[in-house]
């Protein structure tokens, strides 16, 4: 039996996800030594439509790009969604909050009519089609990159953390950033890389997207101890967060 067949693909999204992929340096061989990499615009020219695993990151803005990710998913036995604009929608979510015309007009002007410039309501990869594994992340973790194509390679179900950043701020002795004014969406946001921006003195800007079930109620006691407004909250989790509703369980 042979590698694995391996295709990268992206859509709407600034491709940080694949960089990290390339920083993965000497690690990066012992992947290509499993995996057969077919395709991947990113670091080479073949291409192929064949594969058994298909990586794809970035959002869905085009009605011609769900048919793409449609087809791709057809031919993939697995389909993993790569980074936080093909988990969740990412930043390309906010346009979400506006109007398509005004949207379109304020970013394209008197050229905003043309059909190659034509867009849609943005989706994440896994609102157009099955995704089996999410590399959450803004960027992504190259460690849990590795960890989850490990996982599939031994058969495994990779381990995802299911609860807040605010597990891994108390872990590593944090002082919490809402002691300074910021406000931290740590509360609800899915834990797993170790508390990277509360640990470097800035908030949890919530790119891992929100936990299944999140504690809401703990989340509004954070928000009363600091006497704030809950608006202020919703306003912090329209930059990953527009139009996502986490899962209630």
């Amino acid at each position: 039996m042979g590698k694995p067949r391996v295709a990268i693909f992206d859509f709407a999204c600034c491709e940080g996800c694949q960089l990290q992929i390339v920083n993965l340096e000497e690690e990066i061989l012992d992947l290509t030594g499993a995996f057969d990499v077919v395709e991947w615009r990113e670091a080479m020219s073949e291409q192929s439509d064949e594969y058994d695993i298909a990586i794809v990151e970035g959002s869905i803005t085009r009605p011609e790009d769900e048919e793409r990710v449609k087809n791709i998913r057809r031919r993939a036995k697995i389909l993993i969604a790569l980074g936080a604009c093909a988990t969740i929608g990412g930043i390309n979510k906010l346009k979400n909050n506006f109007e398509l015309g005004e949207v379109k007009e304020y970013v394209y002007g008197k050229d905003s009519e043309k059909p190659h410039l034509d867009t849609a309501k943005t989706k994440a990869v896994g609102e157009v089609v099955k995704v089996d594994y999410k590399v959450h992340g803004c960027p992504i973790d190259r460690d849990e990159f590795t960890y989850i194509l490990r996982c599939i390679l031994l058969g495994k179900e990779p381990e995802i953390p299911e609860w807040p950043v605010c597990v891994e701020c108390k872990a590593k002795g944090n002082v919490c950033v809402w002691e300074y004014g910021q406000v931290c969406l740590g509360p609800i946001t899915r834990a797993g890389c170790g508390a990277r921006c509360p640990s470097s003195g800035f908030r949890c800007y919530g790119c891992r997207g929100y936990i299944d079930n999140p504690n809401v109620e703990a989340a509004k006691e954070v928000i009363e101890k600091y006497n704030l407004d809950i608006k202020d909250l919703k306003a912090k989790m329209k930059l990953f967060g527009s139009g996502y509703e986490p899962t209630k369980k």
